[in-house]
């Protein structure tokens, strides 16, 4: 068989928007997949409000950048026939996905039992803020809200100031590659039993699930231990953590496994350190962190050079890592090499940076041509390939509100 991609065959309903299900969606759609983003009528996705918006409509960066490749309809569920549309093409699809608020999917006629009813073997994929049943379903989900209530805001930040935002969605996309990795596994499933089935994905279950060390510890500590912000280092293991350097704004991530302390020390030109009891075991280094701080931060001061503290821990094989500003990662050429920094060309938008592709797959090097759709561009085309209704039908809908579109004159 002769496939574009990996997931090539398989058509998804993606009635997602913002960051978390469209990064679900985005990744089908950079593996092959056919996916028809629907768009809630007028206006569709809220980040065609978003900057940088160059041409006028709606095709933003952020847009493009979660987008890329989808095919969009603009259907208002809130009338007759665009309930019988998406119900129509519930029919026609492997896939269903979206990132409402708890209950809001099945307010819009499409509950995972209607959904079953329509096309048994679906696979139905609900993304939320808190999920699909608890205390806090029935809230609505961000990032960072997730964040707070899993206890990973309260780890960010400096012991003697309040919590920290991160500049990033690290959650969302989190929680994206965990819907797409459960979506997946249900449709293997699917392929070896016929079976399709639903899938609950939250944000704050994502975010709960990467605690590597607080939570077991303080449960076999019997609530001795807390983790609390630490600031720049680690707040169990040291050294690890962020070190300053020569300049004003050169810094280091830094990490030494207990076992290799004493090699450290004489790497550093320090061998007395390795059994000195100030610092001889973790425990201890902890307690005197400030001093092993300065002894590291010294170092790094007399070298001439980044690049001769880089040559001189990779020769040593320490990890270390240059904290690089997002303008630097984008022109480090192993980010170019490897096209996770990626330049694409969109029709209206113009030249645009994103990043790239992180799934790698030996049968499938080469990336998708892709583009960001237009609201509602695929309006006719999906509506008349796969409902098989006509020009004059689709001109009704527009004319009666139901499904709208906006493109370029």
């Amino acid at each position: 068989m002769n496939q574009r991609h990996v997931m090539e065959g398989f058509r998804v309903l993606d009635f997602t928007q913002v960051v978390a299900g469209p990064t679900t969606t985005r990744l089908m759609t950079e593996m092959g997949a056919e996916v028809i983003k629907v768009e809630l009528y007028p206006n569709g996705d809220i980040t065609r409000s978003l900057p940088v918006d160059r041409e006028g409509l709606g095709v933003t960066s952020y847009f493009i950048q979660q987008n890329r490749g989808k095919k969009s309809v603009c259907v208002n569920p809130r009338t007759e026939a665009g309930q019988a549309i998406l119900e129509q093409l519930v029919t026609k699809c492997d896939v269903l996905v979206e990132n409402f608020s708890a209950g809001v999917i099945a307010r819009l006629g499409l509950s995972y039992e209607r959904v079953k009813a329509l096309n048994p073997g679906i696979v139905m994929c609900s993304i939320s803020g808190f999920g699909q049943q608890g205390p806090l379903s029935g809230k609505t989900g961000f990032d960072f809200i997730a964040a707070a209530y899993a206890g990973v805001l309260d780890n960010l930040g400096y012991p003697d100031g309040s919590p920290i935002l991160p500049q990033l969605a690290v959650g969302d996309g989190l929680t994206g590659v965990h819907a797409l990795a459960a979506i997946n596994a249900a449709l293997l499933y699917r392929e070896r039993t016929g079976e399709g089935q639903f899938i609950d994905i939250s944000l704050i279950d994502s975010y709960f699930h990467q605690h590597d060390i607080g939570v077991q510890m303080h449960s076999a500590t019997d609530g001795a231990f807390v983790p609390k912000r630490a600031g720049h280092h680690h707040f169990v293991i040291h050294p690890l953590g962020i070190y300053k350097g020569r300049g004003e704004e050169e810094y280091y991530g830094i990490i030494v496994l207990p076992e290799r302390w004493g090699e450290f020390c004489r790497f550093l030109g320090r061998p007395e350190y390795a059994e000195d009891p100030r610092f001889a075991t973790n425990e201890a280094r902890m307690e005197n962190h400030q001093a092993v701080i300065d002894f590291i931060e010294g170092w790094l001061r007399e070298q001439p050079s980044r690049e001769v503290i880089l040559e001189k821990f990779e020769g040593a094989h320490f990890p270390i890592g240059p904290v690089l500003s997002v303008p630097e990662a984008m022109q480090h050429p192993h980010f170019i090499e490897r096209r996770i920094v990626r330049t694409v060309e969109d029709r209206g938008f113009g030249e645009l940076q994103i990043p790239g592709m992180p799934l790698r797959f030996s049968r499938f090097p080469d990336e998708l041509p892709l583009q960001a759709p237009y609201l509602g561009e695929h309006n006719a085309a999906v509506l008349s390939e796969l409902l098989a209704l006509n020009a004059a039908e689709i001109d009704k809908l527009t004319e009666q509100g139901v499904i709208a579109q906006r493109l370029p004159s």
